[in-house]
C-alpha cells in the first residue's frame, strides 16, 4: 500500500512540475549571464515539493530567490553551478543544495529514467525557522549567508548519503504529503524539512571534518564559536574540566583576549552576516546572537563597531 501511494504520488508531482508557474524576476545589469526564478509556488506556501521525472532535462542557467534542494532519488543527473566550467554529476542517492543568489541549472539526456526530488524553501521561512537550528555549525552558517554579500563564496553542497539513508524516507514522507495537500500540509511539511536539513548538517560534518586543533584555547573558542547564542563561561568549564579561573587566564595569555572579548567578537562577527544576508528585524537577530533582548545588542554592537546596525549597514552600502 505504501509503495503503491508513495509511486501514485511521484507520478503525480512529476506530471505537475512542467505546469509550475516559472517565471523570471528582473536581476541587475552586471548579473546578465544568468535570469533568477521568483517563487513559483502560491503566495501561502511556504515549502515546495517538486519531483522532476523522466529521461532528460535541461533548464536556463538561472539563479532562484528561494532555498532548495534537489536529491537524485533514482538514476543520476548533471548540474552547472554559477560558472559554466563548474559541471558536476549528482548520483542516486546524493544530494545537491544550493542558495538564494547562486546561478545554477539542471542538464540531463539519455535513454534511462531518472527521478529528482526537489524541496523549495522560501528565504524568510529559513532564516526564521532554519537557519537558527542550523548556525552552531560556523562553516554552515557562513555556506547559507554569504552568497548575497560575496560572489566567491561557496556555491553549493554536494552530499552522498546511503541507499537507506533517513533522508530518503524523510522526502518519500514529504512527497506523499504534498501530492495529497491538505489545509495542514505546510504545518506538517516544515518539521519534516527541519529534520532534513538537521541529516544534511550531520552529513556535511562527516564528509567535511575538520581537524581539531591542537590547542587548548583554540578548542575553546571553536567550540564558542559553535555556540555563541548559549555559551558562559561556566558552562565551557564544565565542558572541558577545567577551573573558570583557568580558563579565563588561558584565554588571556594564548588567545590575547578575555572570555567576554571574544564571545562579542563571534558574535558581532555572525550579526554582520545576518544584518547583510537576511532580512530579519534587529529583535530577531538579537535573539539569534543570545542577547536577552534588542537593547542589549545595540549596545553591544555600537561599542563594537562605533555605529548603529542601521549605520553600519548604510555605510556598507
Amino acid at each position: 500500500m505504501r509503495t503503491m501511494r508513495l509511486c501514485r504520488a511521484l507520478e503525480k508531482l512529476g506530471a505537475d512540475f512542467a505546469a509550475r508557474n516559472w517565471h523570471y524576476l528582473d536581476v541587475a545589469p552586471q548579473d546578465r549571464w544568468a535570469r533568477a526564478w521568483a517563487w513559483p509556488g502560491l503566495p501561502e506556501e511556504e515549502i515546495i515539493v517538486c519531483v522532476h521525472k523522466g529521461t532528460s532535462i535541461f533548464e536556463t542557467f538561472h539563479r532562484q530567490d528561494f532555498f532548495f534542494l534537489n536529491y537524485a532519488y533514482k538514476g543520476s543527473y548533471d548540474a552547472i553551478s554559477y560558472q559554466y566550467d563548474n559541471f558536476i554529476t549528482i548520483g542516486e542517492g546524493e544530494c545537491y543544495v544550493g542558495q538564494p543568489y547562486t546561478g545554477y541549472a539542471l542538464n540531463k539526456d539519455g535513454d534511462e529514467e531518472f527521478i529528482i526530488i526537489g524541496v523549495l524553501m522560501k528565504k524568510d521561512l529559513f532564516f526564521r525557522s532554519f537557519l537558527p537550528v542550523l548556525s552552531q555549525d560556523p562553516a554552515l552558517f557562513k555556506f547559507f549567508l554569504e552568497p548575497r554579500i560575496n560572489q566567491f563564496s561557496d556555491e553549493f553542497l554536494h552530499l552522498r548519503f546511503e541507499k537507506n539513508s533517513p533522508l530518503r524516507i524523510l522526502l518519500e514522507m514529504m512527497v506523499q504529503e504534498y501530492a495529497a495537500k491538505k489545509a495542514d500540509t505546510q504545518a506538517i511539511l516544515k518539521p519534516l524539512a527541519m529534520a532534513v536539513l538537521m541529516h544534511i548538517a550531520r552529513q556535511y560534518r562527516v564528509e567535511r571534518p575538520e581537524e581539531k586543533p591542537k590547542r587548548l584555547s583554540e578548542q575553546i573558542v571553536r567550540y564558542m564559536g559553535e555556540h555563541t547564542e548559549t555559551v558562559t563561561l561556566k558552562e565551557i568549564s564544565a565542558h572541558f574540566a577545567y577551573h573558570p579561573n583557568y580558563i579565563s587566564g588561558l584565554l588571556r595569555r594564548e588567545q590575547g583576549k578575555t572570555f567576554s572579548q571574544i564571545l562579542l567578537t563571534l558574535r558581532m562577527e555572525r550579526a554582520v552576516l545576518l544584518l547583510e544576508g537576511t532580512n530579519l528585524s534587529i529583535e530577531e537577530i538579537a535573539d539569534m546572537l543570545g542577547y536577552s533582548n534588542s537593547s542589549n545588542f545595540y549596545k553591544a554592537f555600537r561599542e563594537y563597531f562605533h555605529c548603529s546596525p542601521r549605520e553600519y549597514i548604510g555605510l556598507r552600502h
